[in-house]
């Protein structure tokens, strides 16, 4: 087709001028939320909440604002109440007749952290935060406290104005600060009922990366207890150590802890060893969490292997000739959080998961020579300890080595073939394969029946694989499951895992909706999140959902997930007088059920494993898969009610 041609089949398609759409003001949002929050699911419904806080966090940053509070509303809104300095209620000098709140909560890439003397430091940067809260709201309304006044504005129906800012009378005597109330639009979500427990985990993280703020949370919906959750750290990350690793056993009491400020920048880091045999390091820059890490988390952890072999060949620790400590030795057991404030934060990506200032490496890494080799030598008997355990680390590694090298040999990667267990799909795109992994042979077979042969792949394993949160790689390695798993998704593990080379596109867990395929599922998540965390980082695990019922409507079956299903069945057939038939074990379902409800692709139902927070689902494997039984009971007893979505 040559250029005249084709101008002419344009011509004729009808593509003019006036088939280009231009969206203004806030339309983009409500055109195309998923650009602006993630998604219309359960995060994107969090991360209104997020952005309204980020505002009140950056006011406390900046020095402030001492106090916050979120309140869950029994109407459905979302309340967010500082002490800061309220938002600008003077009129923008580039949108005359329109108040500064006004242009604020309006117009995208509007802000007072582009420049100026708004923030030094801030978390939010794209500008786009609370305009998008409202254009994706039904309702908002903004109160700002100061000058004595207290002025109010509110918006309808995805950010129309109704009205302009207004005094409506005095504000309480010497206060200043904003309260912004929100109603999430129902077209828009998925779900508008906020999960509690995600938004006060989120809040306590925010209290430990400010020493010394306070943030109060209460939820007043109907159902729930209405008493206030406070959070307020006196020893901010130092108290976060401590509460990350309540579930594990310190290798000894004391915490490390140092801060360094240059030109701007600001570096405060604190770390603690356990016994324990994985690493958690969390890194936070401005306040936001960049679980992918960057250059002040490399900048930390090189640091951090070349002060602990140095003090280790001061004190004779390591042998004459002997090789140093490697980083994976010296991390094993390690809790550390690595929180930096910087003026120009570069982050990768729109997701703001990774940092990319250079700069940040270095003043890390001078930071970390010099503090901790201080606080080594002023403690030399916790410096002992962590060399000595770094030396059992190290031996282990080298057993493990050993143990990779014979199940790669073993795998299908080498051409060794794959598990003799695993009933494989015919297909060989990863792209539209997914394997299921189900406990025991008599939900294999009923599995194998039920599948899509050419994309969907069972693995039966036999009763409760190892508990990796208590075995080192090692020991891991000589379980015939694990290594099973291993073969069959063929990436390989820990640090030698390659995401490109995994075999299925979905791993779905299909246990039992009882304790013991509760106990199955979280034992394979510890494991993936511990062996295979890019995995699980990419959202390719999965949790089916077997139905606990079944009821007969007529001549058909109605299948029924859960008892919040079954309720709703009964509210919507009040004159229903069978029984409910419970749903027996995977294994003692026909295959025709099985496929129906949980494997064929247009009718099930799955729950996809997410990472947002990783220092909370570092958190709960401690506490579901360690030791302290009174810990583990009181997490069950508290969440237990709330579970509608995995968010770890």
């Amino acid at each position: 087709m040559n250029v005249e041609t084709k101008d002419r089949a344009h011509v004729e398609a009808g593509y003019t001028a006036k088939d280009i759409t231009v969206l203004e003001g806030l339309e983009p949002v409500r055109k195309r939320p998923g650009m602006y929050i993630g998604s219309t699911g359960p995060s994107g419904l969090h991360h209104l909440v997020w952005e309204v806080v980020d505002n009140s966090v950056d006011e406390a940053m900046a020095g402030y604002c001492t106090r916050i509070d979120v309140t869950l509303l029994a109407d459905g809104g979302c309340e967010v109440v500082d002490n800061g300095r309220g938002f600008p209620v003077d009129e923008h000098p580039q949108y005359k007749g329109k108040s500064a709140a006004e242009v604020v909560l309006t117009v995208l890439h509007a802000g007072g952290k582009f420049g100026g003397g708004g923030y030094k430091v801030s978390g939010g940067l794209h500008g786009v935060g609370v305009s998008v809260v409202n254009a994706l709201s039904t309702r908002l309304k903004l109160e700002v406290d100061r000058d004595g006044k207290r002025h109010r504005l509110e918006f309808r129906d995805g950010g129309k104005a109704v009205g302009k800012l207004e005094v409506v009378g005095e504000a309480p005597r010497g206060r200043t600060g904003s309260a912004v109330t929100f109603w999430p639009d129902a077209a828009v979500f998925d779900e508008v009922d906020f999960r509690a427990q995600t938004i006060s985990e989120r809040l306590q993280v925010y209290a430990f990366l400010n020493k010394g703020l306070e943030i109060r949370f209460k939820d007043e919906r109907q159902g729930h207890d209405p008493t206030p959750q406070v959070f307020r750290y006196a020893g901010g990350i130092v108290d976060y150590v401590k509460h990350l690793n309540a579930s594990k056993e310190p290798l000894f009491k004391r915490v490390a802890s140092y801060s360094v400020a240059e030109e701007g920048q600001e570096v405060d880091i604190a770390l603690q060893w356990n016994t324990g045999y994985y690493e958690s390091i969390h890194s936070f820059a401005n306040g936001i969490a960049t679980i992918e890490g960057g250059m002040h988390e490399d900048g930390f952890r090189q640091a951090l292997t070349n002060v602990v072999n140095k003090f280790a060949r001061q004190r004779n620790l390591i042998k004459e000739g002997a090789e140093n400590l490697s980083g994976e030795d010296v991390r094993e057991g390690l809790t550390a959080i690595v929180s930096v404030r910087l003026t120009e934060p570069q982050f990768e990506g729109q997701t703001k998961a990774k940092l990319g200032n250079t700069a940040m490496r270095s003043l890390v890494a001078r930071a970390t020579n010099e503090k901790l080799a201080e606080w080594l030598e002023e403690n030399p008997k916790e410096g002992g300890q962590v060399v000595q355990k770094a030396l059992l680390a190290q031996r282990a590694r080298v057993a493990a080595k050993h143990a990779k090298e014979l199940t790669r040999r073993k795998s299908a990667l080498d051409g060794a073939g794959l598990p003799g267990k695993l009933y494989d799909c015919s297909s060989r795109n990863p792209d539209e394969c997914e394997l299921f992994i189900v406990e025991g042979n008599s939900a294999a077979g009923s599995a194998v029946k039920a599948r899509d042969p050419r994309t969907q792949a069972v693995l039966p394993i036999r009763g409760k694989i190892l508990n990796v949160e208590k075995a080192r790689v090692d020991k891991m390695l000589k379980n015939a499951e694990i290594q099973a798993l291993i073969m069959a998704i063929g990436a390989g593990l820990s640090d030698d895992f390659d995401i490109a080379k995994i075999r299925y596109d979905k791993v779905i867990i299909l246990a039992d909706a009882d304790v013991d395929g509760s106990h199955i599922r979280t034992l394979l998540l510890t494991f993936f999140l511990r062996q295979m965390k890019p995995f699980v980082e990419a959202g390719h695990i999965y949790v089916a959902q077997p139905p606990l019922y079944s009821a007969e409507v007529g001549t058909t079956k109605v299948y029924l997930k859960d008892d919040v299903a079954r309720a709703q069945f009964i509210a919507e057939h009040p004159n229903y007088n069978k029984d409910f038939s419970r749903l027996k074990g995977l294994g003692e379902m026909n295959w025709e059920e099985l496929k129906e409800t949980t494997i064929d692709r247009d009718k099930r139902s799955l729950l996809q494993v997410t990472m947002e927070q990783a220092s909370i689902a570092d958190e709960i494997c401690s506490v579901l898969m360690g030791d302290d039984v009174e810990l583990r009971r009181h997490f069950i007893q508290t969440n237990a009610k709330d579970i509608r979505f995995l968010d770890i």
